[in-house]
């Protein structure tokens, strides 16, 4: 039977967050909950007509097109995934569309990692379990500067949050005007300014040629040492030698990181014991609700594929 495979449920809600009783009928489904390296992933898929990827999860580089001679659809949640060559999907005939997804769940995790990471939740909640009792310390953000580095989508509605904290807000954004960056309260400022002057910065850039390794050691430099970096974007765009290093020497106060350079972070990786750390792994659209819209999205493009109908083209 035609098989349709499902990568990277890492919850297991994949067939539970929509309806799939239309594919079902016409498939075989296949859901993978583990990362596979591209050897695995190359079998595993060997059979597989059509592949659905949550995000960028697992890339899809030009080489692995040849070692998948039954793939003729694969659909990505998300309208855009960086890791899929699709020039060479096109060039094997292979389809790829894209899945909508509902609401944007991102700034209020960011300013929940904020808080996590200047109030110590973590270390609280280990501490109460082991028998403890209060034995950490931070700021409030009330007052406090946040800098916002790419206010767009992502970044303007973190502004507008953190102004409702009572947080003097500022920006740096190429392609941000003055009076863009006053609709959500924000200053404009030259980006060294973000960073000397920021009490906490937010990353909210796509990952672009441009935006790889754009925070690095001089800019960790001159942040205050009393600074918190937080990372809800995309993990190339912070050199994370710099910011270990960063850390390491209490340079900065502190990072709270939901996205990293290798995904998932490997086992052994630096920051898993870096020090004033708060990591996460990638929730930023992780919520019942984006996965019931983007699930369902996925349903119809299948559907609509095999019938030979249009379906969202990335």
């Amino acid at each position: 039977m035609r098989r349709v495979t499902i990568l990277d449920d890492y919850q297991r809600v994949a067939l539970s967050s929509a309806d799939w009783s239309a594919v079902a009928e016409r498939f075989e489904l296949e859901v993978i909950d583990e990362h596979l390296g591209a050897d695995a992933l190359a079998e595993r898929l060997a059979h597989s007509e059509v592949v659905v990827v949550m995000r960028e999860r697992t890339a899809f580089p030009a080489e692995l097109f040849p070692r998948l001679p039954e793939l003729k659809l694969l659909v990505t949640t998300g309208m855009m995934n960086a890791v899929i060559d699709l020039g060479a999907a096109a060039a094997h005939g292979v389809t790829v569309s894209g899945a909508r997804g509902g609401g944007n769940s991102v700034p209020e995790l960011t300013l929940g990692m904020m808080i996590a990471l200047t109030r110590h939740f973590a270390e609280e909640d280990a501490s109460i379990r082991a028998g403890g009792w209060q034995h950490t310390i931070g700021p409030g953000l009330q007052g406090k500067t946040l800098g916002v580095l790419g206010l767009g989508r992502l970044g303007g509605p973190v502004a507008d949050l953190a102004r409702a904290f009572g947080m003097h807000v500022i920006a740096w954004d190429r392609s941000i005007t003055r009076e863009r960056a006053a609709q959500h309260g924000a200053t404009l400022v030259h980006k060294r300014e973000l960073f000397e002057e920021s009490d906490l910065l937010t990353i909210h850039l796509p990952l672009t040629e441009s935006s790889r390794g754009l925070v690095g050691a001089r800019e960790l430099a001159v942040m205050k040492p009393t600074a918190y970096l937080i990372n809800t974007s995309r993990g190339p765009i912070v050199d994370e030698s710099a910011l270990l290093a960063a850390l390491a020497e209490r340079r900065i106060a502190g990072a709270a990181l939901d996205v990293y350079e290798t995904e998932p972070l490997p086992r052994d990786h630096p920051l898993r014991s870096a020090p004033n750390t708060l990591l996460l792994p990638h929730l930023g659209y992780v919520t019942t609700d984006q996965y019931a819209h983007f699930y369902a999205d996925v349903v119809e493009d299948i559907v609509a594929w095999d019938d030979g109908s249009p379906v969202r083209l990335l």
